[in-house]
C-alpha cells in the first residue's frame, strides 16, 4: 500500500493533467511523435484488446480503434477520461492507477502506454502490473523519458537559483535492470524542439501536464525578472533555445 504522500503526489499528478486536457493535443506534439513511432513496434501481431495504459485525451486510443482494435481507455486523470469519452476515442473507460490496474490477469492483448511510466513510483512495479494483465503470446509497448531530457533548461534554471525545478529522470540503465526479468527490446532516441522565447518553451511542459515535480512543488515565485534571468541563462543554438528529450521505447513479450 502507497504513503499518504506517494497517494497525494499521484492525485496532484493526476490534477495537473486533468487541468491540462483541453489543450492537451494541441502542444502535445512529442507525445504523438513517440506514440506513432512506439504503434509502429507492434508490427504483425493479431492481437484485438488494447489496453491504453495513461490513455489521456484518448489520441491513441482512437489511433488504436482506427486500425481494428477494442481499446480500454486507462487515466488515473478524470478530466482526461472525461475528454476521451467525449471524443468517443475508446470502447470502455477506467479511472486507474498503472500500478494497480484492477484488471484480470491475461485479461488484454496489448498493452500500450506512451510516455507515461515516468510518473510511476516504482517502474519494476508498473511493468510487473502491464505484464500480469497481459496475454501469452501479447506485447507490452512502452516509452518513457530517461535521464538527460530536459537538460538545457536544468543547466538555465541552475544559473538562476539553487532549487529543483527538472524531474529527476531515470537513468537509461535503470530501466534496463527493470525489463532484465523479461523477453525484451530497448530502442533509444533523442528528440529535440526549437523555441524562440522561453515562454512558449515553458508552456509546453506546462501544456502536458508536466510541471509536477516528485519532490514537491516549485519553489519560488515565476516573476518576469526571473523569467528574464532564465532566458538569459538558457543555452542557445541559433538564436534558438533547444529543449532534448531523451526517450525509451521498450517492447515485452508476454510468455
Amino acid at each position: 500500500m502507497g504513503s499518504v504522500a506517494e497517494f497525494a503526489n499521484k492525485q496532484a499528478i493526476a490534477g495537473a493533467f486533468g487541468r491540462a486536457a483541453a489543450n492537451y493535443d494541441v502542444v502535445a506534439k512529442l507525445q504523438q511523435q513517440t506514440g506513432e513511432f512506439l504503434m509502429q513496434q507492434v508490427g504483425e501481431h493479431s492481437g484485438k484488446l488494447v489496453l491504453d495504459a495513461g490513455c489521456g485525451t484518448g489520441f491513441f486510443s482512437h489511433r488504436w480503434r482506427q486500425q481494428g482494435k477494442q481499446v480500454i481507455g486507462l487515466d488515473l486523470a478524470s478530466g482526461m477520461l472525461a475528454h476521451a469519452r467525449k471524443q468517443l476515442a475508446a470502447d470502455y473507460y477506467l479511472q486507474a492507477d498503472i500500478e494497480h490496474l484492477g484488471l484480470a490477469d491475461n485479461s488484454v492483448d496489448i498493452c500500450f502506454s506512451n510516455l507515461v511510466v515516468q510518473w510511476c513510483d516504482d517502474l519494476s512495479s508498473a511493468l510487473r502490473e502491464l505484464y500480469r494483465v497481459t496475454r501469452p503470446g501479447g506485447l507490452i509497448l512502452f516509452s518513457t523519458l530517461a535521464k538527460g531530457s530536459l537538460y538545457e533548461l536544468k543547466q538555465a534554471w541552475s544559473v538562476v537559483d539553487n532549487y529543483q525545478h527538472i524531474n529527476q529522470f531515470l537513468p537509461q540503465q535503470t530501466i534496463k535492470d527493470a525489463c532484465q526479468g523479461f523477453r525484451h527490446c530497448l530502442i533509444s532516441q533523442v528528440y529535440r524542439q526549437q523555441y524562440s522565447h522561453i515562454l512558449p518553451l515553458l508552456g509546453s511542459l506546462k501544456g502536458i501536464g508536466a510541471t509536477h515535480l516528485h519532490d514537491g512543488r516549485q519553489q519560488g515565485l515565476m516573476t518576469r525578472g526571473r523569467l528574464i534571468a532564465l532566458e538569459q541563462a538558457y543555452p542557445r543554438e541559433n538564436e534558438q533555445l533547444p529543449l532534448s528529450y531523451q526517450v525509451v521505447f521498450g517492447v515485452i513479450h508476454r510468455d
